[in-house]
């Protein structure tokens, strides 16, 4: 906006201290109206207090009656500090001498009023509220963002206002499905909504940093060794998307390969020293392509340039220059079947067939496929042969509720490594042996958490060390000398975590370090000299000193359960009475971690503690707790949430009148179960990409997640079976229960969670007349992934937050 800094400074501590609450109106059925007489007199007290009305020139004190145009051009000029016009012409009845003259002109000089040489301004007519949409529009700057705007009287009002109209409502400014646009605004209104718009942009205010601190795209991430050792390649910003570049040892600069425009590259590896795989979707819609590229930039080609087909690939094949093998699902959209593919010429040639039950493919160290996963939802069954010209036959089935995850052959291509919980509650790493049928030996469990994967050897493919995750990621080493070597590394980067990534032929190691408060930087390690080189800082703007500490905590769910997540409180704030937002990671069948994360430390420099739970139904903690959330979607999985917000209330750090609920994905579904089932625990609530009814969520599964139906009865719940379940627990069915605000955020080529998720949640409530904020980018999926919609999702997200909890 126009807002100099150091008055938006003065202005926002005087905003905040005065602690005035806006009644939210989310369910008005018509304009928002006027808030009680004591708000309008505080407000009115607090920008006479700055300055910005004097009650002498605007009318400002007289809160009855209404605003002139004039008057209003006083005030947008005080608030602005608009530098003196040098014209004072322009418009016919504004003379020099008239009082509001030089406001007028310093609103035209910049563009925020409109006219020519012979324009009427009418400054001393009644100011319109669609007028006054245009003026506020122009003078803070106020975007598109892509909140959709349906005015129930928006005929009425005048074309060349509409736009503006539709963006106040976009910034949280007014309320209401109607806008009145030819109402006549008095000087309580005109003050309420400028302090409404001044207080819910935040910027100025001590500590606040840029919202593009926290979302933009890394400088640089992904790093990859060629074949050869030569150069690296790495993922970084380019035109706005990421983009592939590649930097060979001992020059200075990285040279761009791909030119991505539309879309990020998501993932890339070396097919070989001249050439680069990667992979890329359209608009969020998840069907990735297959793309080849040459190290120098040119001969790119989709691979895989079929409509509606997703392909992914299985094996690099090493001993083959030209040919990857990769998974698609050309032939069939449920069904993923193998094709060898030639990088060069793009010809795919069949090399298995997906019977219509196979879930996952896996190949040895030669490359050839030897493994597939076979199931109906509930119950998986291992496949193996011994050569590719022998047929598949069954190895191992496994029941519903266990899990059998081969991860690797041996080295001598004989057995597997697996993950696995046969027999167990947690998963460990076994070796299995096809040819007995029978796990030869458990290599590592954990007491309290399933282990997540292992680093192999590089000498001769053994396990050299288990990764498991408590709070923290932890290894279990068995090999001393990988040992020694980490522990050197944690030396090297005190109070830092670390990511083995690479371990190169001569010894070299490439790590990740990271905490909560940093993204992270990667180092290369010489183990001769055991010192460690900066490759990249993943986000160097990034001052760790600003951010907040995310610490562990555990608590108790209402029924015993030991529930484990993380809270996040506002750096250097008083841990008391805090506002708080709930922010439920997706899945469900998923966890969150320690680590930075920028959503998280974006909500906390804005002011609000952020927990996160890893709620029953989270995975990493065992089967009984996984099962624990089987067809507990907004029971029990929800009461987590709940429990864990009453004991914040209770220990006295969180204030119980001003708590948000906002998540993405299942994360999004839980937030509409918060606002639905337990309308008294929160203020507010956000949904993005969340489903609504789960019969239809159900109904329009993926494709390709066909075979996974039963798996997703077993753990939502059966569409016949449990209907009246289904039904009690669809927050669609209960709108009628919702009273606070909601904000819907949604990409309209989602595959998991179709558009119409949120469009019908969106619905229902506007057929009762409830103001409900959508926003809606056509171009994007399950998430937002172009940088320019997350720049409108994030300042829409603060502005919907401040004006709830804050305000």
């Amino acid at each position: 906006m126009f807002l100099p800094k150091k008055l938006h400074s003065l202005l926002i501590a005087a905003l905040v201290a005065t602690s005035l609450t806006i009644p939210s109106a989310a369910y008005a059925e018509t304009a928002q109206p006027l808030p009680p007489a004591q708000s309008q007199s505080e407000e009115t007290k607090t920008l006479a207090a700055l300055g910005l009305i004097d009650g002498t020139t605007d009318g400002m004190l007289e809160d009855e009656t209404l605003i002139t145009r004039g008057q209003a051009a006083i005030v947008l000029d005080r608030v602005l500090q608009l530098e003196p016009p040098a014209d004072l012409t322009g418009f016919l009845d504004v003379p020099a001498g008239h009082p509001a003259a030089e406001a007028v002109y310093a609103l035209k000089a910049q563009g925020i009023v409109k006219g020519g040489a012979a324009a009427a301004f009418q400054p001393d007519a009644a100011l319109t509220r669609e007028q006054l949409a245009s003026l506020f529009v122009r003078s803070l700057q106020l975007s598109d963002n892509g909140i959709q705007v349906k005015y129930t009287d928006a005929s009425a009002i005048a074309a060349y206002h509409v736009e503006d109209a539709a963006r106040l409502k976009q910034h949280f400014i007014i309320d209401g499905t109607a806008f009145e646009g030819k109402k006549k605004v008095t000087h309580a209104e005109f003050g309420q909504l400028l302090y409404r718009a001044l207080s819910l942009d935040i910027y100025g205010q001590e500590g606040v940093l840029p919202i593009e601190d926290f979302i933009r795209q890394p400088a640089q991430f992904g790093f990859q060794s060629s074949p050869d050792g030569k150069s690296t390649a790495f993922l970084a910003p380019s035109n706005n998307r990421l983009n592939v570049f590649v930097k060979k040892n001992g020059e200075s600069e990285a040279k761009p390969v791909t030119n991505a425009t539309d879309r990020d590259i998501v993932d890339f590896a070396w097919k070989s020293d001249t050439t680069l795989i990667y992979a890329q979707d359209n608009a969020g819609d998840e069907n990735y392509h297959v793309f080849s590229i040459n190290v120098d930039g040119t001969g790119a080609q989709d691979l895989t340039p079929y409509p509606n087909t997703r392909a992914m690939a299985i094996d690099m094949l090493d001993n083959q220059p030209d040919e990857i093998l990769i998974a698609m699902n050309k032939r069939d959209a449920r069904f993923f079947d193998v094709y060898r593919l030639n990088v060069k010429t793009g010809e795919a040639e069949l090399v298995a067939e997906n019977p219509g039950t196979i879930t996952g493919w896996m190949t040895d160290h030669d490359g050839k496929l030897r493994v597939a996963i076979s199931s109906d939802g509930n119950e998986s069954v291992l496949l193996y042969r011994d050569t590719e010209d022998q047929e598949f036959t069954e190895l191992l089935k496994v029941g519903l509720g266990d899990t059998f995850m081969p991860a690797m052959f041996t080295y001598d291509n004989k057995q597997l490594y697996a993950m696995s919980d046969i027999g167990r509650d947690k998963a460990a790493i076994v070796q299995f042996d096809p040819a007995t049928k029978q796990t030869v030996k458990t290599l590592y469990e954990n007491a309290d958490v399933d282990v997540l994967s292992f680093i192999p050897s590089k000498e001769d493919g053994t396990i050299a060390a288990a990764l498991y995750e408590t709070d923290k990621l932890q290894y279990h080493f068995f090999d001393a000398e990988l040992e020694k070597m980490y522990a050197k590394l944690k030396e090297l980067v005190p109070g830092m975590e670390i990511s083995l990534q690479e371990i190169s032929e001569n010894g070299d190691v490439m790590f990740f370090a990271y905490s909560d408060k940093t993204m992270g930087a990667y180092y290369t390690y010489d183990p001769k000299t055991q010192k460690a080189e900066l490759l990249a800082d993943v986000a160097p703007w990034i001052d760790e000193t600003k951010m907040a500490d995310t610490k562990p905590i555990t608590f108790k769910a209402r029924d015993g359960l030991e529930l484990r997540g993380y809270l996040t409180l506002p750096k250097g704030a008083d841990p008391k009475d805090l506002p708080l937002v709930v922010n439920p990671h997706g899945g469900p069948w998923a966890r969150d971690s320690w680590g930075y994360n920028p959503e998280v430390q974006f909500l906390a420099n804005r002011g609000f503690a952020v927990l996160q739970v890893n709620f029953r139904g989270s995975t990493g903690y065992g089967k009984k707790f996984l099962e624990a959330g089987n067809k507990q979607w907004g029971k029990a999985m929800q009461n987590d949430l709940t429990d864990g917000v009453e004991w914040l209330v209770k220990e006295g750090v969180v204030d119980e009148k001003r708590v948000a609920i906002y998540g993405g994905s299942y994360g999004g579904y839980a937030a509409l179960a918060g606002l639905t089932f337990t309308p008294d625990v929160y203020a507010a609530g956000v949904s993005y990409v969340g489903p609504s009814n789960l019969f239809t969520l159900l109904d329009s599964l993926p494709p390709y997640w066909e075979s996974e139906r039963e798996k997703f009865y077993t753990r939502v719940g059966d569409p016949v079976e449990d209907k009246a379940l289904l039904e009690e627990i669809s927050p669609l069915f209960h709108v009628d229960q919702m009273t606070a605000p909601l904000f819907v955020v949604q990409g309209a080529n989602d595959p998991r969670v179709k558009q119409a998720e949120s469009d019908q949640i969106v619905e229902a409530l506007q057929e009762r007349g409830v103001d409900v904020p959508y926003m809606l980018k056509l171009d994007e999926g399950h998430g937002f992934a172009n940088i320019e919609n997350q720049l409108d999702f994030y300042y829409a997200l603060e502005k919907f937050l401040y004006r709830y909890l804050m305000n």
